[in-house]
């Protein structure tokens, strides 16, 4: 009989210390079910020694593949490539800085048996979490959904199982800038939650700053909502009320005998309408400037090197 084939994908940068270790723990909790498994790395451009290990283990065991980014395009565009190569009957997705437990991965692909077609996961905190990046996160999930279309809940992140149907959908996307949490949230097929506490981080360090936090949620909100557009009909409409609180001050100016010929309207004119163009205008550039991206159809990412279809189903 042919086993079910079930695909890991793990984007990779720079984490060489933690690699072999994930790489170790994932060998140990599949060997214990009862499927075909296929685990691929996703290098994204790392500038360490990720690269060679990875390859060392595809030597050493034919469960592990690699696919070699042509340069650094981000972890959502890594786990696109990684999705688009695998060929499991269902995929999970999980980060190699081992904060994602392999341990339930047998509790997810139960779910899936079960009908589950997404079976998605939320962290609670990290015990020794700093304040700074409580805080950050918590503002981060509560711009993305007020501003978004898909609503993300705190903690969850691109640690899930999807159904092959699920990722047949994302491999036929033609979307410039891929935003995982919220292209599967969007899907409204059958969902299943599990909650996990993260382990701190095994080795390295995060690599998501507060400048790519803020693109990353930039990305999120103008990639699926144009709520933006419509708040800045809002703020229009806003400071046009507002400006008629300065008629006050330029007819106490003009009877006090203050007020240069023609310079309160002036002003008040300029200084209101430049503020808010500006704010406009930037808001529609940032549309236009992805309108430009699309259409180019430009690939996110390229191949440089991939061994994954070196190796077929097991069959017993």
């Amino acid at each position: 009989m042919i086993l079910k084939k079930i695909s890991i994908v793990i984007p990779i940068f720079n984490e060489e210390e933690n690699i072999r270790l994930l790489a170790n723990t994932l060998i140990e909790v599949t060997s214990r079910l009862y499927y075909s498994f296929e685990i691929i790395f996703v290098d994204d451009g790392s500038s360490d020694m990720s690269l060679p290990i990875i390859k060392m283990l595809c030597g050493e065991n034919s469960t592990f593949h690699f696919i070699q980014l042509a340069r650094n395009y981000g972890h959502q565009n890594a786990i696109k490539a990684g999705l688009d190569m695998a060929n499991g009957e269902c995929v999970i997705t999980m980060d190699g800085d081992m904060q994602h437990p392999p341990a339930l991965i047998p509790q997810m692909i139960e779910k899936w048996e079960e009908g589950f077609d997404i079976i998605y996961t939320k962290r609670n905190d990290t015990e020794g979490i700093s304040l700074f990046k409580k805080i950050s996160s918590h503002l981060f999930y509560k711009l993305l959904n007020f501003l978004s279309e898909a609503k993300i809940e705190k903690g969850t992140a691109d640690f899930r199982l999807l159904d092959n149907v699920i990722c047949d959908m994302i491999r036929s996307s033609k979307e410039s800038e891929f935003f995982f949490r919220a292209i599967t949230r969007l899907t409204g097929f059958k969902q299943y939650l599990i909650e996990y506490n993260a382990a701190q981080r095994n080795a390295g360090k995060s690599k998501y700053t507060v400048g790519k936090m803020f693109k990353f949620a930039l990305q999120g909100i103008t990639a699926y909502s144009v709520k933006p557009l419509q708040l800045a009909t809002y703020l229009g409409l806003l400071f046009a009320c507002s400006s008629i609180l300065y008629v006050p001050y330029i007819i106490y100016s003009y009877f006090d005998g203050h007020a240069v010929s023609g310079w309160s309207s002036l002003i008040a004119t300029v200084v209101f309408f430049g503020g808010l163009q500006l704010f406009v205008l930037g808001i529609i550039g940032i549309y236009i400037g992805k309108i430009f991206i699309q259409v180019k159809q430009r690939p996110v990412y390229r191949i440089k090197e991939t061994n994954v279809y070196e190796n077929s189903t097991v069959e017993l």
